[in-house]
């Protein structure tokens, strides 16, 4: 069964994403998706809680599961025995940065491809810095996340 991961930092976690995983759960026996712990960005969800809100989002997906790394992403690739990496694609102004990671990946590690999936049109214009910004601002974001992030989200910004 081929493995691929699907990272990010998914802070947070959109309808975008899940449907980026939804399409590569039907290409690849297992599909893992990888939380990056990063720390050059300012999260805000730790690590536990982005993994917490995606497994609850997992039902109908049983080719999938959900962890959290730190480092390398080709190292944990190779760790987890991972033929690819999935990454998506919203729009052209996506493809510049993430054809230059792939170039980077592929020379640190030759054995993982990178796969890049598109989205539905209608998440072509999400992206989790758009939802965090409308969120603390006080607007909906039901339609760009699944109902558990929204209610994290409310939580999060609720009294500021």
């Amino acid at each position: 069964m081929k493995l691929c991961l699907y990272p990010g930092t998914f802070d947070p976690f959109t309808n975008g994403h899940l449907d980026v995983l939804q399409r590569a759960a039907k290409l690849f026996g297992h599909v893992r998706v990888a939380v990056a712990i990063d720390s050059t960005k300012k999260a805000l969800f730790t690590p536990e809680r982005r993994v917490e809100m995606i497994r609850a989002n997992l039902r109908g997906l049983p080719n999938v599961d959900v962890v959290s790394f730190d480092g390398l992403l080709v190292e944990f690739a190779r760790q987890q025995k991972a033929v690819a990496i999935i990454r998506g694609l919203r729009a052209l102004s996506d493809f510049e940065f993430e054809f230059n990671m792939a170039l980077m990946n592929r020379h640190l590690d030759p054995n993982v491809e990178t796969i890049f999936v598109m989205p539905a049109e209608a998440y072509s214009y999400t992206s989790s810095s758009l939802v965090k910004q409308i969120a603390k601002l006080g607007g909906d974001v039901s339609k760009f996340v699944p109902k558990n992030v929204a209610q994290a989200l409310k939580r999060a910004h609720a009294g500021k």
